[in-house]
């Protein structure tokens, strides 16, 4: 019989590395603490690439890499295997940071990354609604998006299928640890045994593992996000410019964030930020003064030294497994560090060096 696994966390990335360790025939329980994909995994944008992704370590690359190259069969197969489409869409990133242009260049070129520098004219036509085309832009055709609200439930909904069982509102309030081997976690209803348990709860995973020795440095970290609903083609390209990003989806929905803020666990939107976030999307884009804002609410990211996850076992207790701390790239480093996770929870050959990713290690 295989072994039980307790995967603590119901985001993309707890239910990616259930439905990876589902697929291997392990017998998979999932424990969130609310509802599942209703933290960072909702609340972000859902671009498949980092933020300007020559700024980030090898590492990081190297998941984002994985991830990217697998992303549209895994929507795919999602969609027809649910009936819930993630709506995977290629329409290209472009990227305003003139001091970067042969640093960017040189970084594509290493890891055989399509980007190419754009003058003013040519960004203009790929992106009409930009105000400010600056003289020099970056452009990577190949970057695509997802409905991340829509990964998640897919997810939800294909882990069911598998027989994976989800207990839903129900809080881990520690790990049952003995003789150095994890045993399960504690919960209001008592205690839940397992063979492994793998943390992959976001921005609340430091938090959980606080109490054992060498907990993780996962803090939590604001984001809020804007939301538009204009006629679809109005913005054409996720673009970037100074840490904040417009993302239009298929049906004229429109993003624009997001900041970066230290309050803990204080997860309230601000009106100082709405209008920080409004002012900056109507000045940058004009066209969005036509129309009115939708919504307007905040998450939470998981915050980790350069940015570096956390994918690893407890360096001095068997069994206990961490997956977290991707902060802002939760939703892109998602495949590769489920079937990273995976294949370190199973025993299997590992898709990447899980080296630089280390309980120890994973510091940048």
């Amino acid at each position: 019989m295989s072994n039980a696994i307790l995967v603590i966390g119901g985001g993309i990335i707890g239910m990616l590395t259930a439905r990876e360790l589902a697929l291997a025939g392990a017998r998979v329980t999932l424990i969130e603490r609310g509802e599942t994909g209703r933290e960072s995994s909702w609340a972000g944008g859902g671009i498949i690439s980092p933020l300007f992704p020559w700024r980030y370590l090898d590492s990081i690359t190297m998941l984002a890499s994985w991830s990217q190259a697998h992303y549209p069969q895994l929507c795919e197969q999602l969609a027809h295997d649910t009936g819930i489409d993630p709506e995977f869409t290629p329409n290209g990133m472009l990227m305003v940071a003139d001091d970067e242009i042969e640093t960017a260049l040189a970084w594509a070129d290493r890891h055989a990354r399509h980007m190419e520098a754009v003058d003013r004219n040519t960004f203009h036509t790929l992106e009409p609604a930009a105000a400010h085309p600056p003289m020099r832009g970056l452009w990577m055709p190949e970057v695509g998006q997802l409905r991340n609200p829509r990964l998640a439930q897919s997810l939800h909904a294909d882990l069911v299928q598998r027989g994976v069982e989800i207990r839903e509102r129900l809080p881990v309030t520690g790990i049952q640890v003995r003789n150095a081997l994890c045993r399960g976690i504690e919960t209001p209803q008592g205690i839940l045994e397992a063979d492994q348990v793998v943390v992959c709860a976001g921005a609340w995973s430091g938090k959980l593992l606080g109490d054992l020795t060498m907990a993780p440095a996962i803090r939590p970290v604001r984001g809020q996000m804007l939301l538009f609903k204009t006629p679809p083609g109005t913005i054409s390209r996720i673009v970037l410019e100074d840490q904040r990003y417009i993302i239009p989806r298929r049906d004229g929905h429109v993003l624009f964030g997001a900041s970066m803020e230290e309050v803990g666990f204080d997860k309230t939107p601000t009106a100082g930020m709405r209008e920080e976030l409004l002012a900056l999307v109507r000045e940058r884009f004009p066209v969005m003064r036509q129309y009115p804002l939708v919504k307007h609410w905040a998450g939470l990211r998981p915050g980790s030294p350069a940015g570096v996850p956390y994918i690893s076992q407890h360096p001095e207790i068997k069994g206990l497994f961490i997956n977290a701390g991707q902060f802002r790239n939760g939703v892109v480093l998602a495949p590769a560090s489920a079937r990273l996770a995976a294949d370190l929870l199973l025993g299997r050959a590992p898709v990447l060096d899980p080296t630089p990713y280390g309980w120890l290690t994973a510091r940048g």
